[in-house]
């Protein structure tokens, strides 16, 4: 039989054990994030970019590490490269003004000047509209709204008088409209993200094709830096689109999707 003592041992052992095994795998990302920066640092941007890869190869996602990469990849002169990281940061933090400066301050350095079809400004801004949270974010205002509406409800259930019935019920009334229109909002955004794909071109010069084959007749050409939407894949080629309407294929190794 195994005596108190040593069962308290045992115990205490496997829980610093756990707790310590924890501590090793949060602050190994840590540490790999830190010998990047360092690296950034001391302008060995090739080493940053191989520390900051590590963890996007592991998985590891997050907008200040997409953010380092572009810093990281404009500063070898990557530009392609620094557009598609700057692009992911904002796709997880859209209101970010750091990622927006230095996304438009890259574009400054491409050569393609598209002009988008014109729409009607209702577009505009609901795309806009959309464009305020990524997927999590609107996630949350929707966990925002349902918890406000639960309280609206239990207040109104515990209303003493019948202005404050009043009062609480068309609140809540409003707040179910709102956590509609989130809900909306997010599988709109949800259905958009799993439907509609954009790439950064890679290449300093691209040379777009009228159909997926090499010996196709020459369509347009694009240069590094520009967003394309992606809209279909034939074996190693893929069919992109342009802001301004044209579409053709070009070899799925040219674009990087973001």
């Amino acid at each position: 039989m195994i005596s108190r003592k040593l069962y308290t041992a045992v115990l205490f052992s496997s829980v610093f054990f756990i707790v310590g095994c924890s501590f090793l795998v949060a602050s190994q990302p840590e540490d790999i994030m830190q010998k990047g920066n360092d690296y950034y640092r001391e302008g060995a941007f090739e080493k940053a970019i191989e520390e900051y890869e590590k963890l996007e190869d592991e998985g590891y996602v997050g907008t200040s590490l997409f953010f380092n990469l572009g810093n990281a990849n404009y500063r070898i002169g990557k530009i392609g490269y620094a557009i598609l990281y700057y692009e992911k940061a904002l796709e997880l933090s859209p209101s970010d003004e750091d990622v927006k400066h230095n996304l438009d301050f890259a574009h400054l350095s491409t050569v393609d000047r598209i002009q988008p079809l014109p729409r009607f400004f209702l577009f505009d801004w609901w795309e806009a509209l959309l464009g305020l949270f990524s997927e999590n974010g609107w996630a949350y205002v929707v966990f925002v709204f349902y918890l406000v509406v639960i309280l609206l409800a239990g207040a109104y259930s515990y209303s003493k008088t019948v202005k404050q019935q009043k009062i609480f019920f068309f609140s809540a009334i409003s707040g179910v409209f709102l956590l509609a229109f989130s809900i909306s909002l997010l599988v709109i955004k949800i259905n958009r993200e799993a439907t509609l794909k954009s790439g950064i071109i890679v290449n300093q010069a691209v040379t777009v094709k009228f159909s997926p084959d090499p010996q196709s007749t020459d369509a347009f050409v694009i240069h590094e830096g520009l967003k394309v939407i992606l809209e279909d894949q034939l074996d190693k080629w893929v069919k992109i689109r342009l802001a301004d309407g044209k579409v053709g294929w070009i070899e799925y190794n040219l674009v990087v999707q973001i």
